[in-house]
C-alpha cells in the first residue's frame, strides 16, 4: 500500500456498504459499532430498527404475529436500509432464510460472516431474554439447529468468512477492516476465503 493510501480516509479506501450476518450471539452489534467507527460508516442493526419502527420489542413482535410476521417487517426494512449509502449493518440472524434478502445483501455491498463455535454463542445468549428463537428447554440444541440450517446459507452470500473466536471486539474490527480491505484488492483468498465465487 502506497503513502497516499494510507493517507487517504478509510472510506474512501471502502465506499462499498458492508453487510454482517451471522447467528445471534456472534457479535455482529458489538464489533459493527467499532467496525462503522472504523470505516467512517454509520452503523445500522436491522432488529434494533424493527425495535424503533414499531415501538415494541422483538419478543412482542413474535408474540402477535409470529415469526412469518417478524420476517415479513425485516424484509421490508432490510430494502429499506440496503438502499442508504456508507453503511455497515448488522443483519437479523434469520435474514438470511430469504432468497430475496440474500439476493439484496449479495448484490449491493460486502458481505461479511462472522462466524463462531455453538458453544460461545450459548455463552454469549444465556441471559439474554430477547431473542424468541432461544425459548426453549434446550438452548443449546436449539442453537446446533440453527447453526446446521443457516450456516449454509451465510456461506453462500459471504465475501469473506471470519471466525470470531475469543478476541477482542478491538482485535476483531481491525481484523475484519483488514480482510474487507484485501478482498478490495483481489487478494481476500487466504484461511477465511469464503466458497462463494465472485
Amino acid at each position: 500500500m502506497g503513502e497516499s493510501e494510507r493517507q487517504r480516509p478509510a472510506e474512501a479506501l471502502i465506499p462499498e456498504n458492508i453487510y454482517l450476518v451471522g447467528l445471534m450471539g456472534a457479535g455482529k452489534t458489538s464489533v459493527g459499532r467499532l467496525l462503522a467507527k472504523r470505516l467512517g460508516k454509520i452503523f445500522y442493526d436491522c432488529d434494533q430498527e424493527i425495535e424503533r419502527a414499531t415501538g415494541v420489542k422483538i419478543p412482542v413482535i413474535f408474540e402477535i404475529e409470529g415469526e412469518a410476521g417478524f420476517r415479513a417487517r425485516e424484509a421490508k426494512l432490510l430494502a429499506e436500509l440496503v438502499s442508504r449509502e456508507n453503511i455497515v449493518l448488522a443483519t437479523g440472524g434469520g435474514a438470511v432464510l430469504s432468497a430475496a434478502n440474500r439476493k439484496l445483501l449479495a448484490g449491493n455491498g460486502i458481505v461479511v460472516y462472522l462466524r463462531a463455535a455453538t458453544a460461545d454463542l450459548a455463552r454469549r445468549t444465556r441471559y439474554d431474554r430477547n431473542r424468541p428463537l432461544l425459548s426453549s428447554a434446550d438452548p443449546f440444541a436449539r442453537l446446533e439447529q440453527l447453526f446446521a440450517e443457516r450456516d449454509p446459507l451465510y456461506r453462500e452470500i459471504a465475501d469473506i468468512i471470519v471466525d470470531t473466536g475469543n478476541q477482542s471486539l478491538g482485535a476483531l474490527a481491525q481484523k475484519l477492516q483488514r480482510k474487507i480491505l484485501e478482498f478490495r484488492a483481489g487478494a481476500g483468498q487466504g484461511e477465511d476465503a469464503p466458497l462463494r465465487a465472485g
